[in-house]
């Protein structure tokens, strides 16, 4: 009986789309990394996606579909799961009698028209269609599939006539009723729609939010709330018991604040979720943060810092002993470049310990401690435990009160690598911050290498990216002069980055180094203009400055930068 693949070599070469030599390289490959033949000879650019489909198309005596011009019945589309979909790369695309006709990518898998044969109970008729109008249907298709879920869900849920807690007097709950509701397969598949949601459209955080006639749930993707398709208020309750329950805390409790978190598995994969519920006038809100170690980017290399900066980070950090700080606003990637240098500093030779509130990633190989106020475990009595542990190097979370930053300067003074983070706006005026808290600036001269502020900007979503001029009044509020034309780009907004112009996000920074004409400056608690005019003379490079210049690059766009960088002021020629 002949193969699968010696079918396809056979009709390729038989229509001498293909020499046997390419078909023989292709095999090659093939068997010493695995994959489809196929995918193989588009990669290798031997033949492209539509000519190798044509080919099938005439040598099977298969029909080819052009997707882009076909209209689907979307509750046949519901045939087939999008798991199962994506996985084989198939459509259904219509159903005549006990018959399923099928889209395939890959007309040659069995395989896959037995699944599909297996779920639907229907007899497959294949058709052959591109990969990439394939899946281009189930994203487009699913992703407003996602919103069908929840009211077919809510529907189920009137159907079965379920008791629902009445919102008017919470102070009545019955815990009994509460507890039966969050075990009801609707309520629970209703709660399990809102994390894949959360997970699928990449976000970092999912709010619940009980308003005073309506439920609104908000995700944010990309440091920006959107709100998304919510479930009637008369819900609410049933909800926000069930994150509780799988969070393992106090169904009964609805006066005061709880904190929390629980694995969830979204496509084979888990997901971290930090929970926090704060009582609110209407009702109990939930914030849950999005920890999906899949989407972490956890690589100096990876988070957007220019090629000197990096240099200069890896320096700071390549140093046995010290402190370096990170500072920002809330949600500008702190953790995320400290947890960077831990990996990238991390070896079996060194003894890392972390002190956090909360612990937001596991890292491999890394002591990492979780404060807890509650039993006295702060940062400051942390820290003076980790201390007798021998630690090479320290992560102190955040830097809250003077205990904890004279623990963590002393640490530096005294042989360890200390990193840590401090909510102010700029480099320069964290050492302003520093003396306000009580440390002598002496302190500060000799503990601290380098001060990174940094913030998070949104990059222009590479499908629909355009470029612009723009006009001469931009040009001069922004002090940009250049004898050659001026490009800036922007996003027109697409289905790919929801309509926004913007798909992912990338720091910009600032790194302080302390050298010797900054250290004297310190010294003489001079104040944070002139700490930054001196740094800027000896080559360190603004927030707008790095701002701009990933705009001329086309990674983001101007309002981008506006929205988060402040102007500079001009350096002082003194």
């Amino acid at each position: 009986m002949t193969s699968l693949r010696e079918r396809l070599t056979e009709i390729l070469i038989k229509n001498k789309v293909l020499s046997e030599d390419d078909i023989n390289l292709a095999l090659r490959i093939q068997k010493e990394q695995g994959g489809r033949l196929s995918d193989i000879l588009i990669k290798l650019h031997l033949i492209d996606e539509k000519n190798l489909m044509s080919a099938l198309s005439q040598g099977l005596g298969l029909p080819l579909i052009n997707l882009s011009r076909f209209t689907i019945d979307r509750e046949v589309l519901k045939l087939i799961p999008k798991n199962t979909a994506k996985h084989y790369q198939v459509v259904p695309i219509s159903k005549i009698g006990n018959t399923l006709t099928l889209a395939m990518a890959d007309p040659l898998n069995i395989f896959a028209m037995d699944e599909v044969k297996s779920l639907t109970g229907y007899e497959i008729n294949p058709i052959v269609a591109q990969q990439v109008e394939i899946l281009k249907i189930i994203e487009d298709y699913y992703e407003e599939q996602a919103i069908d879920l929840i009211e077919e869900i809510v529907n189920d849920i009137k159907e079965e006539n379920l008791e629902l807690i009445k919102e008017d007097r919470e102070e009545d709950l019955d815990v009994s009723e509460l507890t039966r509701l969050t075990q009801e397969t609707p309520v629970i598949r209703l709660t399990d729609t809102l994390l894949e949601r959360a997970v699928e459209m990449k976000s970092s955080d999912l709010l619940i939010e009980p308003l005073e006639k309506t439920m609104r749930v908000r995700i944010r993707v990309d440091g920006v709330l959107r709100e998304i398709e919510s479930p009637p208020k008369q819900f609410h309750n049933s909800i926000i018991s069930r994150i509780k329950v799988i969070s393992d805390l106090n169904i009964a409790e609805h006066r005061l604040p709880q904190d929390g978190r629980f694995k969830f598995k979204v496509k084979d994969k888990e997901v971290d979720f930090r929970v926090s519920i704060l009582p609110s006038s209407f009702g109990e809100k939930v914030a849950l943060r999005v920890l999906d170690k899949t989407t972490a980017t956890l690589d100096l290399t990876l988070l957007g810092f220019g090629e000197k900066t990096l240099e200069v980070i890896k320096k700071c950090a390549s140093k046995p002993h010290g402190m370096i700080l990170v500072t920002g606003p809330t949600g500008s990637g702190k953790t995320t470049t400290l947890y960077s240098v831990l990996k990238f500093v991390d070896s079996p030779t060194d003894n890392i310990i972390t002190v956090e509130d909360p612990v937001e990633y596991q890292l491999e190989g890394i002591n990492q401690v979780n404060i807890r106020d509650e039993i006295g475990l702060t940062f400051a009595s942390a820290l003076r435990h980790i201390l007798r542990q021998d630690p090479d190097t320290i992560m102190v979370g955040e830097i809250r009160d003077f205990d904890t930053v004279d623990i963590a300067i002393k640490s530096a003074l005294t042989g360890h690598l200390v990193l840590s983070t401090l909510h102010t706006s700029t480099a320069a005026g964290t050492v302003v911050r520093l003396v306000n808290m009580g440390v002598e600036p002496f302190l500060i001269a000799s503990s601290v290498i380098c001060i990174i502020a940094q913030r998070l900007v949104r990059k222009i979503c590479p499908h629909c990216k355009e470029n612009y001029v723009p006009t001469e009044t931009v040009l001069s509020k922004l002090q940009i002069q250049s004898k050659e034309e001026i490009v800036f780009y922007r996003g027109k907004g697409c289905k790919k980055c929801f309509n926004s112009g913007y798909s992912g996000r990338i720091v910009l920074s600032e790194v302080l180094m302390l050298s010797p004409k900054i250290k004297e400056l310190i010294l003489g608690r001079q104040q944070e203009h002139k700490l930054k005019s001196v740094a800027r003379t000896e080559g360190m490079q603004t927030l707008r400055e790095d701002g701009l210049a990933k705009c001329f690059l086309g990674i983001t766009s101007l309002e981008e930068v506006l929205r988060v960088t402040a102007k500079d002021e001009p350096i002082d020629k003194e």
